[in-house]
C-alpha cells in the first residue's frame, strides 16, 4: 500500500500497555507481510483474536484445471451469465490459473454474507463489473460500487454487502501482494506526477465497523484447497482501532488516466498494479494516436513469454469482433494474436475510443478449468480467417 493510515484509538506507541475502560488490556494484533519485511498493521480487539469457541470439518474448495488442452486462442462466452451461484463462496467460478493467480467470476444472487470470510493464502482483487455496496472487515467500512477495484489483503477477514442486484464480479486470487505499479513511485513509496492515478484516488476505510456483543460467529478461512471453518464467541470486527500500512481500499477504473501518444502505445502504459508473475492492465476511455499517418488498431503480437487476458467491461473493443460485454480472451504465449480482419483499416482516423476493459498478463501458462469449458467459443482460433 502506498501511504500511512490509521481509524479509532490506538496507544502512543506500539506493544505498550493499551487498557479497556474496565482496566484490562486490549489485545494488539499485528498483522504483516512478508513476514516482518513487507507492509503491516497493527490491530486492537476488545477480545483476543485467537480465542476459537469450535472448529467444524473443512469443506473441499478447489477447481479443477484441464492440463491437455491444445494450444488455441480462447474466447470464453461469459457474458450471458446472470448468476454463477447463490452465495458468494458458491458463485465464485475459476475460469483460468496458475501457480501466481487464479481468474473467476463472480455473480452471486444472495445480496449478503451470513458469515465471515478470510483468504488464508493469497491477495484478492475485485473488479465490481456491476453492483453497489459496502465490504466490512476489522479495518472498517468500505464503500464499493461499479468500476471499483478492491485490494484485499490476504487474511483480511471481510463480509459484503450489496444493495442491489445484479452483482457481477470479476475476481483475481493473488498468491503474492497486489501493489502499485514500482516505477509510478518515488523512493519512499509516493506516488510519481506522472502516475496515471495518485493517492487521492486510493479509498482506505472510511470508518470503522464495531460489533463488540458475543454470539456465534462463524469465519470460513481459505487454505489449501479447503475451506476452514471456525466458529468465534465474538466478532472479528471488535476493534476500536488499528494503524498501519496494510488495509483493503478501492481504486475506480474510472479514475485511471490513459497515457497517450503520436503513435500507438504498448499495453503496459495501461498497467494499474503488479504482483509477483503478472500484471494487471486498466483499459479505458482515451484519445487515439494523432501521428498524420497512425493506425490506432494495435499490430500484431507474438507473446514470447506471457499468456494475456481481456476481461471486456464495456463499450465496442475496436480490435476484435463477436465480443460482448462480460466475455474473457485468452491469447496464449507461443501464438501471435492481433485485430481481426477489417478492424485495422476502420481504425484509421478514428479519433477516440469509449471502450473499458480488465487485462491481466501472466508470465506462466494459464490453464482452463473444467467450470470454463462450458463458455468456450469453438469458432474463435479461427476468426482471423474470416
Amino acid at each position: 500500500m502506498a501511504y500511512y493510515y490509521r481509524l479509532g484509538d490506538i496507544p502512543p506507541k506500539r506493544h505498550i500497555q493499551f487498557r479497556q475502560p474496565d482496566d484490562s488490556l486490549y489485545f494488539e494484533e499485528l498483522v504483516s507481510s512478508r513476514g516482518f519485511s513487507g507492509i503491516y498493521s497493527n490491530l486492537y480487539h476488545k477480545f483476543a483474536p485467537t480465542k476459537v469457541k469450535s472448529i467444524f470439518d473443512p469443506v473441499a474448495y478447489e477447481p479443477a484445471i484441464i492440463k491437455d488442452r491444445p494450444l488455441l486462442q480462447t474466447h470464453l462466452k461469459t457474458s450471458g451469465i446472470a448468476t454463477t451461484g447463490d452465495d458468494f463462496l458458491a458463485a465464485r467460478k475459476v475460469m483460468m490459473m496458475n501457480q501466481d493467480v487464479r481468474i473467476a467470476l463472480c455473480n452471486p444472487s444472495q445480496k449478503k454474507m451470513d458469515y465471515y470470510y478470510k483468504n488464508g493464502e493469497a491477495d484478492e482483487l475485485i473488479f465490481v463489473h456491476e453492483g453497489k455496496g459496502f465490504l466490512y472487515s476489522q479495518f472498517g467500512k468500505l464503500s464499493i460500487k461499479q468500476g471499483d477495484y478492491v485490494v484485499i489483503p490476504r487474511t483480511t477477514i471481510y463480509r459484503l454487502e450489496f444493495d442491489e442486484n445484479p452483482v457481477r464480479l470479476l475476481l483475481l486470487e493473488s498468491f503474492s501482494p497486489i501493489e502499485t505499479v514500482k516505477r509510478y513511485r518515488n523512493e519512499l513509496g509516493q506516488l510519481l506526477e506522472h502516475s496515471p492515478y495518485s493517492e487521492r484516488d486510493i479509498h482506505p476505510p472510511q470508518t470503522l465497523h464495531n460489533e463488540m456483543e458475543t454470539g456465534e460467529y462463524l469465519v470460513k478461512i481459505k487454505k489449501g484447497g479447503f475451506l476452514h471453518q471456525y466458529q468465534y464467541a465474538h466478532s472479528p470486527f471488535d476493534l476500536v482501532g488499528w494503524d498501519g500500512f496494510l488495509y483493503p481500499y478501492t481504486f475506480s477504473i474510472y479514475d485511471f488516466e490513459p497515457i497517450t501518444g503520436r503513435i500507438h502505445q504498448p499495453p503496459p502504459v495501461h498497467q494499474t498494479f503488479q504482483a509477483g508473475g503478472y500484471v494487471v492492465c486498466s483499459f479505458v476511455p482515451r484519445l487515439f494516436d494523432y501521428h498524420p499517418l497512425s493506425i490506432p488498431a494495435p499490430y500484431n503480437h507474438s507473446n514470447i513469454d506471457s499468456d494475456e487476458v481481456l476481461f471486456y467491461a464495456e463499450g465496442e473493443f475496436m480490435s476484435r469482433k463477436g465480443i460482448d460485454r462480460g466475455s474473457f480472451t485468452l491469447h496464449p504465449g507461443g501464438l501471435p494474436h492481433g485485430p481481426h480482419p477489417g478492424t485495422v483499416e476502420k481504425s484509421i482516423g478514428a479519433k477516440e475510443t469509449h471502450e473499458y476493459a480488465v487485462m491481466i498478463d501472466t508470465f506462466k501458462p494459464l490453464f482452463l478449468t473444467e467450470e470454463a469449458l462450458a463458455y468456450v467459443d469453438e469458432n474463435y482460433p479461427m476468426s482471423w480467417s474470416e
